[in-house]
């Protein structure tokens, strides 16, 4: 392997590792945070929510300014930005600043997925592109699977800020190498310019709905906001299929069913799966009592089934017909996420694990033969849209499954102090977004059904 290879596979994994690594760390350490800064029930999901939000609305512009201006430059400056407001979360002081801190930490998460994958492939030959993607991958699902163990010992051990000490390591570590050693990458030359209209408009519309939905219970103007970002939306995919360089080619939805419903069960997929380790952080700490490292090790089994069966999911649907392994997965998420629609403040703890891991295998059967299944819908010339798309949909996956409980929350629990909650809302508050999610996974399965090979 040569040098210039080492350096992208370092940059790629370590970035991977640490931005899956910092969101489901920072899960466990909701009530230690909320519980030093004041944070109401309602507001405390915006730690979460603003993140998200932010790096679903950019990702697809940031790539597209990628693939003009260079990666490496985008890579880096998105490396940055994670880095240093990592490290201002650690000194401040204010809520309102944490907040405005995470959604800019966000905006550096949606470079750093804009192009931490292109650069990857970009620095390989086609024959080995495969075995150094399993690599990223893994990076991936290892930084879900450790997050919640070691983020939470280090916040019961050392408190939350820790969890941010490392991220800044990490970070700190990943931008040196990009700068001093990865080669620099020139604009795509299948490209000539930026859609600058279609990209503003793509991040209004989605940035008003998502945060118009989120906020339905406490902004008088969040319902406007819904309706007018709805508008824009339909506007912003009339004029992409009419110009010749869209932000998002709309004609392959358009031309390609199963294209369009492998999309739409990935995006229901993550928006039914997101914020399960929100909830049970929240639930096994405030509602059972157990302390955040505890809580760690009971979270940890979902994330390690998806790290150990991704692979093998993936080999298996280069010969069984994807959307058949998809539409299992599927199944058996839902069938994990229905015993949570019904939970009590004494659900039983193996109940609970047992879901976790079936939640886990259902995903790991969901998620790779998914992706197999669209790629498999485009021509080669179009992965990298195809690709870019995917990671559009999981983020807007993620994000509307914290809107979905920020709603929730701030209709049943109100913005009081989680610690101040009473128990008995904080389930009530669980189960009906159990309810939600569960009805998003049959869903799923429907769209997923309806693919062929």
């Amino acid at each position: 392997m040569q040098k210039e290879h080492k350096t992208a596979l370092f940059v790629a994994t370590l970035t991977a590792f640490a931005t899956t690594f910092s969101a489901s760390a920072l899960t466990l350490s909701i009530p230690s945070i909320g519980a030093e800064y004041g944070f109401g029930a309602a507001s405390i999901g915006w730690i979460v929510t603003g993140y998200v939000l932010a790096s679903a609305i950019l990702s697809v512009p940031f790539g597209r300014i990628a693939d003009l201006t260079g990666r490496k430059w985008v890579l880096c400056l998105g490396i940055l930005l994670f880095s240093l407001f990592s490290l201002l979360i650690l000194i401040t002081r204010s809520p309102g600043a944490f907040l405005i801190f995470r959604v800019i930490q966000g905006v550096g998460a949606a470079m750093i997925f804009a192009t931490n994958q292109a650069v990857l492939i970009g620095a390989f030959p086609p024959t080995t592109r495969g075995k150094v993607l399993g690599f990223y991958v893994a990076a991936t699902y290892t930084g879900l699977t450790a997050g919640p163990v070691i983020g939470g010992i280090l916040n019961h051990q050392f408190g939350w800020r820790s969890i941010f000490v490392l991220g800044v390591a990490m970070g700190a570590a990943a931008f040196f190498v990009a700068l001093l050693k990865l080669p620099a990458s020139g604009a795509y030359k299948g490209t000539d310019k930026m859609d600058v209209i279609g990209s503003i408009l793509y991040v209004i519309s989605t940035g008003m709905i998502l945060y118009g939905f989120s906020s339905l219970t406490t902004a008088v103007v969040a319902k406007y906001l819904l309706m007018a970002g709805m508008i824009i939306f339909v506007f912003f995919i009339y004029r992409e299929s009419k110009i010749q360089h869209p932000v998002i080619k709309v004609r392959l939805f358009r031309s390609n069913p199963a294209y369009l419903f492998s999309n739409l069960a990935a995006l229901l997929n993550y928006g039914a799966t997101f914020a399960l380790g929100y909830w049970l952080s929240i639930y096994l700490q405030m509602v059972k009592g157990m302390d955040s490292q505890t809580a760690g090790w009971v979270l940890v089994s979902q994330p390690l089934m998806m790290a150990l069966l991704s692979p093998m999911a993936g080999r298996l649907s280069d010969r069984i017909a994807p959307y058949r392994l998809a539409s299992l997965g599927m199944a058996l998420c839902a069938a994990g996420l229905i015993p949570f629609a019904f939970a009590t403040e004494t659900m039983p703890m193996t109940l609970i694990v047992a879901c976790l891991l079936t939640v886990g295998v259902g995903f790991a059967l969901f998620s790779s033969p998914n992706v197999n299944a669209v790629m498999a819908c485009v021509e080669p010339s179009d992965y990298g849209v195809a690709s870019s798309i995917l990671a559009t949909m999981r983020s807007i996956g993620h994000s509307f499954s914290m809107a979905v409980v920020t709603l929730i929350v701030a209709e049943r629990i109100g913005n009081i102090p989680l610690a101040s909650a009473d128990t008995s809302l904080i389930t009530e508050a669980m189960r009906i977004s159990f309810i939600v999610f569960t009805l998003l996974c049959f869903l799923g399965i429907y769209f997923s059904m309806k693919r062929r090979k």
